[in-house]
């Protein structure tokens, strides 16, 4: 049986494209359903059930690492969908990395900077905010790179789907990564999750 630690399953929609992260006991209930269209992992799961008091056999069901889902129809502007922003995939997008200083931090160590301060109207989105460790964001103070004469040192990006489902996952099976992978459009992440 698998236990809590199992790796998650990568939920595709019946056209190919990543929708998310599923534990093993959702995909379950999916294949049970028979609501799984496809599925293209290399990685497969054994569940053992209970066993049949008619035949004395025990029940099993295997689980792919990737599967389609029945109903999930391809999203219409798929690579237009703007992904979440939170710190831990900020930080990760940018591989831990200070985009003013160039030196890696733990999380703890870093903060959302807004390029565009939000006190001189600045957003707070995936374009406008990059990685800094504390030093950095308060010699920046509320203060554009350039005012502050700190040039960065990446262009920050939105992640498309698959990029985002890369970033929020720590524990992607070979086969998922390579298949998300391939959806990949900015070649810094490529190169940092390669390296992870």
């Amino acid at each position: 049986m698998l236990g809590s630690s199992a790796p998650t399953i990568l939920r595709l929609d019946v056209a190919g494209q990543p929708v998310s992260w599923i534990a093993w006991q959702d995909a379950a209930c999916l294949y049970v359903k028979q609501q799984v269209a496809w599925e293209i992992g290399e990685t497969e799961f054994r569940i053992w059930g209970g066993v049949s008091r008619i035949t004395g056999l025990r029940s099993t069901l295997t689980i792919n690492s990737i599967i389609a889902v029945h109903g999930d129809v391809a999203q219409k502007h798929y690579r237009s969908i703007v992904p979440h922003l939170t710190n831990r995939e900020l930080f990760r997008r940018d591989a831990s990395l200070c985009m003013y200083c160039g030196h890696q931090y733990p999380d703890g160590e870093l903060t959302r900077d807004h390029i565009v301060p939000r006190s001189q109207g600045g957003s707070d989105n995936w374009t406008n905010v990059v990685a800094a460790c504390k030093r950095c964001n308060t010699a920046k103070g509320g203060r554009t790179p350039e005012e502050a004469k700190m040039p960065l040192l990446a262009v920050p990006f939105v992640p498309n789907p698959a990029e985002y489902l890369a970033l929020k996952n720590r524990r992607i099976l070979a086969d998922q990564m390579e298949f998300l992978k391939r959806q990949f459009r900015h070649e810094r992440l490529m190169d940092m999750l390669a390296s992870a």
